[in-house]
Parts: C-alpha cells; structure tokens; sequence
C-alpha cells in the first residue's frame, strides 16, 4: 500500500485551537498516548535476544513500567502499546498490574514498521495525544511539554536534548585548494536531538504512510506541507539508552539521583500534581 492521502492543511473542519479550546490546559486527564514497543533492540545484543529492549531493568523495574508510571502520574489514562518483537513477553509482565490506574490496549506489529508507521495501526487518536519510545528514561514534565505544544500551536511538538559526541579523531578543515587552515585535535560536537517523546495533532495522522515509515519522514512530509513542527528543549535528566556503556551509565545514575529527587518517578509527579492541586491548579 501507498502513503496516506494528506488532508488539505487549510482545511477548518476542526482546528487544533479549536480543539484545544475545550480541554484544560493543566490537565492530562483524558490524554491518549502510544508507547513504541515494538522493535528489536540490537545494539543491546545478546540481552535483546531473550528480552524486550523496554524489559531491560532498572534496579528492580523495567524501562516500561518506569515510562507507565510517568504517564499516569500526569493524568493519562489510556495508554496504546505497539508491540512486535517477544511482545508475549511485554504482555506478560504488564496484564492484571496496570487495570486499576490505565487503560492498556495492544497494537500488533506483525512487521517492522518503523517508528511512525505504527501509528496508523491505533484508533481513537482524535485529540492532542503523546507518542513515546518504550525505552525513554527521563524526568520531562509531559504536562509542561504539552502545555507549550498547545501554546505555539504546533502539529507535532518533539522534545530534544543537548547532546555532546566527542570525535575521536583529529579534525582537518580545508580551503578550496587543500590548504590546511586549521587542526582541532578530537573536538566535541553538540547537536540537539530527539529524545523520542513526541506530542501530536491527530491531522499528524493523515501523513503517516500505511507501509514502513520513520520519524524523520514524517516531519519532512508535514513541513513540506508548510503545517508547524516545533521543538520543546530541555536539559534536565534523560539518558540515551541505544548502547551497552550508556545503558549501565544510565541505569548508575538514574538509581543514583540525589535525594531531591524520588528515585520513583511516578511518586514525584504525583506530588508535583498534588501541590499544584493545592495551589488551586487542577494538575
């Protein structure tokens, strides 16, 4: 099958402002969201072969449950999973935990489908909504991230981080005729990225292709449309978890925050939410 048919930006059927207009701006509470569960998790081989990457454990909870209890505690209730591989695994440490606070469904990936793809496979995306890997371990306040989502008026809101690589090599920069005009010896680069956390419009949807599709394709496909894609930086506690040496410097410092900071994140925003409830905003 062929990409989907994109809707007329122009379009006034239902705008987002008008959308947006009629919930509460402070709150979650009614939010969907979609965690990507889905794939393999091969640069984290050979544990990745008899376990889900969101599986992988920290301290005595798995990635998932950690990224489950983030989107409780700010008021979402119902959570779509996209799963594939070992996902009878995911389905297991999940079923008879989570009734009491989420409503969790399954989508099937009977293929790889990349990371935007799988979108098109959950119904009932027809408000605001989050999008997020199922192996994101940070402290981002979805609330605020949602907040300025709906502030700039924005399609699709992704959440990035400030991340230094260290070249390790020294680097020669040129002129025209091969001259060396200067010599940095294993220079750093920063760049902001991704941090696979994601807020969309459900008119996101009608540029999500029914074949295999990646985030990177999607956010050319909406701004070749001219629609608005924005970026929420923030620089606070998020951990890239793709490779053996990041993932154990992850798991270290995440179980070793200091003790400003609840090592259970969903006891931290569920007091963050209950403060604010006292202060007379409904969190």
């Amino acid at each position: 099958m062929g990409a989907a048919l994109p809707r007329d930006p122009h379009d006034q059927a239902v705008t987002p402002r008008a959308r947006r207009g009629r919930r509460d701006a402070e709150s979650l509470t009614g939010t969907s969201a979609v965690i990507l569960a889905g794939g393999r998790g091969t640069r984290l081989a050979p544990y990745t072969s008899i376990l889900p990457k969101p599986l992988m454990p920290v301290g005595d909870r798995a990635i998932l449950e950690i990224v489950l209890d983030q989107l409780a505690s700010s008021g979402v209730n119902r959570i779509t999973l996209s799963v594939g591989y070992l996902s009878h695994l995911i389905r297991a440490v999940l079923n008879g935990h989570w009734e009491d606070r989420l409503l969790l469904e399954y989508v099937q990936e009977d293929e790889p489908l990349g990371t935007a793809a799988p979108l098109k496979l959950v119904s009932g995306l027809d408000d605001t909504f989050i999008v997020m890997n199922g192996d994101v371990l940070t402290a981002l306040d979805l609330r605020e991230l949602v907040r300025e989502h709906w502030r700039t008026g924005s399609m699709l809101t992704i959440a990035t981080h400030e991340r230094k690589v260290k070249i390790d090599y020294g680097i020669i920069h040129r002129d025209e005729t091969n001259r060396i005009i200067a010599f940095e010896e294993k220079p750093e680069i920063s760049a902001h990225v991704s941090m696979g956390v994601y807020v969309m419009e459900p008119e996101v949807l009608d540029f999500v292709s029914d074949e295999r599709m990646d985030f990177p394709e999607l956010v050319e496909a909406l701004l070749e449309a001219g629609l608005p894609v924005a970026s929420f930086p923030y620089d606070g506690l998020w951990f890239d978890l793709g490779r053996h040496d990041d993932f154990q410097a992850a798991v270290t410092a995440w179980m070793g925050r200091n003790d400003e900071v609840d090592r259970d994140l969903g006891q931290d925003l569920a007091q963050t939410a209950s403060e604010s409830a006292r202060d007379g905003v409904s969190a």
